[in-house]
């Protein structure tokens, strides 16, 4: 059988080594997170002009998709002041993602969404983020802690695991959570680490499953489970 597609939404880059101009780039460990897993990944390229109405269809194609990390979101988009902590925000990047999410959920594809991925799933969902967590019992800025998982989630189904250990990256976080999602994880200091969604086939997480996914049972698991979705999905169209 042929690989699943899976969309995976592109960063915009001002300006890349080697290549002359911008570009629209996929982290390489997400890509080869999904190829071990027995996805073929597709970078989604988000044209400035391109009207988000078209979105649905255009995704309508893949068996599932990807919502990756990347830069803090804009605080208006949900209702908030800016704090002089949140930095490099991108406007075209927020309303792609917003849409994509939006998408997604009305279709129902099967979604993994991650780390700033989660947070954009929170934003569309009506929730709103902190805009700094401070580093005492768990250190989110870039290392490995602990995450509690719910016994009896979707997440734990799929990681099989009420404790493990994740790689985290991060220094916004979900603060109230927006309306169809479940908390299903959770770090030593409260920090929500990741939600699905009550409806819609989507699970989130806060850390970030592609750095270890070669060695981590765990996080190649998130992997397995998106393309075993987006493969069946495909089966059905």
């Amino acid at each position: 059988m042929s690989r699943p597609l899976v969309a995976v939404v592109g960063r915009r880059a001002a300006q890349v080594p080697i290549l002359r101009y911008s570009a629209t780039l996929a982290a390489e460990a997400m890509c080869e997170a999904i190829w071990a897993a027995g996805g073929e990944p597709v970078v989604v390229h988000g044209p400035a002009a391109d009207p988000l109405a078209e979105l649905p269809e255009r995704l309508s194609r893949f068996g599932g998709v990807l919502l990756p990390g990347g830069a803090d979101v804009e605080p208006c988009r949900y209702g908030a002041d800016p704090s002089p902590l949140t930095v490099d925000t991108v406007a075209f990047q927020d309303d792609l993602d917003l849409g994509v999410t939006r998408a997604v959920i009305a279709l129902g594809l099967p979604t993994l969404a991650i780390c700033r991925g989660m947070q954009i799933l929170n934003v569309a969902t009506g929730g709103t983020l902190d805009q700094d967590v401070a580093d005492e019992e768990a250190l989110h800025h870039n290392a490995v802690h602990d995450v509690r998982v719910t016994p009896g989630s979707r997440l734990h189904a799929v990681l099989g695991a009420e404790s493990i250990d994740v790689s985290s990256y991060h220094h916004q976080a979900i603060d109230r959570v927006g309306a169809d999602l479940v908390v299903t994880a959770v770090a030593p200091d409260g920090i929500v680490e990741a939600v699905e969604h009550r409806h819609a086939d989507i699970l989130a997480v806060q850390w970030h499953p592609e750095d270890r996914h070669a060695t981590s049972t765990t996080d190649a698991a998130l992997f397995a489970d998106l393309v075993d979705r987006a493969a069946k999905r495909q089966e059905q169209q």
